[in-house]
């Protein structure tokens, strides 16, 4: 049986849903809305005020949204920590009600001793059925495990969609593998300096997938407006081949600079063997990653944070000073996203249901490069 299905490009963004526009009238509320993932999500949804006539967004601070808060948008300030009586008292005391809930409240709490802030690639679901890995606790497991209980309970349907590492410019810069980069080139190209790839060429050939937040918001819509998508979990991801190699000669072009590839001198890496034996996969020897430096380690260096102190005052940035920030928190993000072996989250069963959505990564890291310089926390693309 044919199914024909109309797509549409909106700038970077290709392949994606045409609605009936007799789908009209509909109420959301976006949780953590000023967050890499909620902001988009509200970005995506405010773009059609016909469709979604109304979105409530809740956070303690308003999101960071260009020329402010759509019309057909409301913010309110409520703090998901708070008992649960007294986030139901805000709700009711400002009519909250919604046809559907998105929800990206997050907090992240501090690694155990000897931890990473995340799990290992390889403990990654790649595909939606994989079973799930047990070799250490997972937040997210608990929660799926509520959100489908409560449902049953309350006859609601549900989704989980389950991203790569996000692109997205937000003020606050923790698990952003794209905020560390922007700083670095700035940086190297104030200093005249080179991009060096900081690990070897393994890392370098690696394919890969990232998760544009912009294109996560579009497919998480289309999950919750196709019946055949309800009560169902997905990878959600760009739909590219991505490689660090191939990113990384563009890269250094954006910003007028130099760049080196990996070394051939294995003497010049440092190797780090994964915690688990055996690894997830449950057969084989634990992974090995190497790195000729890290941006943890690069960013405290008196020369770079000097640089960047001045690079602040010539283009009037907000972040302030680099020694001032979460230098661990925020560049080790992005030092293990460039770490590793081959990380391709299959997109088959979204396929198979009509989701089409595609956006080149290249393209996606320079235009969130390009917000991160529109809210003043970088600065403009090649000064």
């Amino acid at each position: 049986m044919s199914n024909q299905q109309v797509v549409q490009s909106k700038g970077i963004y290709h392949g994606l849903t045409v609605y009936p526009s007799s789908l009209k009238g509909l109420t959301a509320i976006i949780t953590g809305a000023n967050g890499i993932s909620g902001n988009y999500m509200l970005r995506v949804v405010a773009r059609d005020p016909e469709r979604w006539s109304k979105i409530y967004c809740l956070s303690r601070r308003p999101p960071a949204i260009p020329n402010g808060l759509p019309k057909n948008a409301q913010h309110i300030a409520l703090d998901f920590l708070k008992e649960p009586d007294e986030i139901a008292a805000v709700l009711k005391e400002k009519g909250v009600k919604a046809d559907y809930v998105f929800f990206y409240s997050y907090v992240q709490a501090k690694p155990k001793e000897g931890g990473g802030l995340w799990s290992d690639a390889e403990e990654m679901c790649k595909e939606e059925t994989a079973p799930r890995v047990t070799l250490e606790p997972n937040f997210y497991y608990p929660q799926e495990d509520f959100l489908w209980s409560f449902c049953k309970q309350q006859n609601i349907d549900w989704n989980v969609c389950m991203p790569s590492g996000i692109l997205g410019a937000v003020p606050d810069a923790a698990m952003n593998l794209v905020f560390p980069l922007g700083v670095y080139a700035s940086v190297q190209n104030y200093l005249g300096e080179k991009l060096a790839f900081p690990c070897d060429l393994h890392s370098w050939e690696a394919t890969r997938c990232l998760s544009s937040s912009m294109l996560n918001g579009y497919m998480e819509e289309w999950a919750v407006l196709n019946e055949a998508a309800r009560n169902e979990k997905f990878n959600t991801m760009d739909g590219t081949t991505f490689t660090w190699g191939n990113f990384w000669p563009k890269f250094a072009a954006w910003y007028g600079v130099g760049y080196e590839r990996p070394s051939m001198d294995g003497s010049v890496y440092t190797e780090v063997t994964t915690r688990f034996d055996p690894p997830p996969r449950g057969f084989g020897p634990p992974g090995k990653y190497r790195y000729r430096f890290r941006l943890v380690d690069w960013a405290k260096q008196d020369k770079v944070q000097k640089a960047w102190w001045e690079l602040t005052l010539k283009h009037g940035l907000k972040g302030g000073k680099l020694q001032d920030m979460d230098i661990d928190r925020i560049f080790g993000f992005t030092d293990g996203s460039l770490l590793g072996s081959t990380l391709d989250l299959t997109m088959n069963k979204a396929r198979k249901m009509g989701w089409h959505g595609f956006v080149d990564s290249n393209d996606a890291i320079r235009e969130v490069l390009g917000e991160f310089a529109d809210l003043k926390m970088i600065p403009p693309i090649g000064n």
